[in-house]
């Protein structure tokens, strides 16, 4: 996974320290009760900051969603990343991995997670972490069948079907069929995962 990128302004400019913590700020308030709803006038009242402080991160109250919906999934790989650092074994690499992205999701209200799903540029950048988040259980997988730790029987159409489920999770395909949260949908795929590939 890629090195976290600086985050930058409008423009190109690197975020001042106070504009870091706004974006911290409006992260909280959006897991909190989602972000459809809110005008910018309602964020910059509850922001305590005039809406041309707001304008200076992104140029509307759509691409400022937008940008606060990926600096959450970007902290999430940051997150996952180091929880895994120090692990070698495969299956530990995996609960851990999958424990962590459900442990991060648990932060995000039903209210979050519905703007997400009904405003396309933010689940856009949702459908970009997954995908990511995807390919990282197929190296985890593969890694696992090359040091012995889990069968290699059909290991590659495993790691697509795990692809094939965080998709589901991520479009909501998962919770509404079984009424489980998106947090609770990655706990069972790290369970489902460990048991079907145990080399014993």
């Amino acid at each position: 996974m890629a090195d976290r990128i600086p985050l930058r302004a409008p423009g190109g400019r690197q975020l001042t320290a106070r504009q870091r913590v706004l974006l911290a700020e409006l992260e909280e308030l959006f897991l909190a009760e989602g972000f459809v709803h809110f005008t910018l006038d309602d964020l910059a009242a509850k922001m305590h900051c005039s809406k041309s402080t707001l304008y200076a991160l992104a140029p509307s109250k759509e691409q400022l969603a937008v940008r606060v919906v990926a600096h959450f999934f970007r902290g999430a790989v940051d997150v996952m990343e180091k929880r895994i650092a120090e692990l070698s074994d495969a299956r530990e690499i995996i609960g851990a991995y999958l424990d962590g992205i459900a442990e991060y999701l648990h932060r995000a209200s039903p209210s979050f997670m519905r703007d997400i799903n009904d405003f396309a540029p933010a689940r856009a950048a949702y459908e970009l972490n997954s995908r990511a988040a995807a390919g990282r259980i197929r190296s985890f997988i593969a890694r696992g069948v090359e040091d012995g730790v889990f069968r290699d029987v059909h290991a590659t159409l495993i790691a697509e079907m795990a692809g094939v489920l965080i998709e589901g999770i991520q479009t909501g395909v998962v919770g509404a069929r079984t009424g489980v949260s998106d947090a609770e949908a990655f706990t069972a795929l790290a369970e489902l995962l460990l048991g079907g590939l145990a080399s014993k």
